[in-house]
């Protein structure tokens, strides 16, 4: 079935990257299968990490369905593009209908892609993962794929400005080799396996970033761990409590 949506908003991404002057860079790529269905799931400190998600994809002519919570696809300008890009919509309060959905994408030879952190990390470390992207690969018979973004905070983020200037600003992303979802394990065995995984490449990927914080007012996109200003896990739990 032609792309209609998918395939134009992919080059008119592309197209801003340049204008941003982005530094992408994208190993692993290989290890997303050309064909048959897959569950890619990543780490999730942007909004716009679908975007480099998919495409990391791209090399083996890969377009991902991403599932992505419903008031999105309510929005005037982005829900018709979400459509036609068939991504899932996620109801919270009706998850098995999102469920469904994905598992029909996944046994019909689509790449779903899931974050299993639900919301984005304001500590830009890894949260606790839900067991939903290995029972839905443990129910279609399909691998799972770990990833991890780096930099894509730096654009945009909750409780930060986005910053679409000509800033430079280095993207690094990484793709780990498939986790098969054995239906004898317990799902949450393969989900503690996978958040290792992604943690692994998280790693790799911070490594990897070219850039350190120009100075004291630009830490805020680093982790407490690395030196950063970003809030820990436990003070982000604890606003959240208030």
């Amino acid at each position: 079935m032609a792309e209609l949506v998918y395939r134009p908003v992919v080059g008119f991404a592309r197209t801003l990257f340049k204008v941003w002057d982005l530094k992408i860079d994208c190993q692993g790529s290989e290890n997303i299968p050309r064909s048959g269905g897959a569950v890619l799931v990543s780490n999730h400190i942007s909004y716009l990490d679908f975007v480099f998600d998919g495409l990391a994809a791209l090399p083996q002519k890969r377009l991902v369905r991403f599932m992505a919570k419903e008031s999105v696809f309510r929005h005037k300008i982005s829900g018709p593009l979400m459509r036609g890009m068939k991504h899932i919509p996620v109801d919270r309060k009706q998850g098995e209908a999102a469920y469904a959905h994905a598992l029909d994408s996944l046994r019909s030879g689509e790449i779903v892609g899931v974050f299993p952190e639900a919301t984005i990390s304001q500590s830009f470390t890894l949260k606790s993962f839900k067991s939903g992207a290995a029972r839905m690969a443990q129910e279609a018979g399909v691998p799972l794929i770990p990833m991890a973004v780096w930099g894509t905070q730096r654009l945009w983020t909750k409780g930060h400005p986005r910053n679409f200037k000509r800033s430079h600003i280095p993207i690094t992303i990484r793709v780990g080799e498939a986790i098969e979802a054995s239906r004898d394990k317990y799902a949450g065995a393969i989900t503690r396996q996978l958040r290792e995984r992604v943690q692994e490449l998280l790693e790799a990927a911070q490594r990897a970033y070219p850039v350190r914080p120009k100075g004291p007012d630009d830490t805020w996109w680093m982790p407490a761990h690395l030196g950063g200003t970003a809030p820990t896990p436990e003070q982000v739990r604890e606003a959240e409590a208030h």
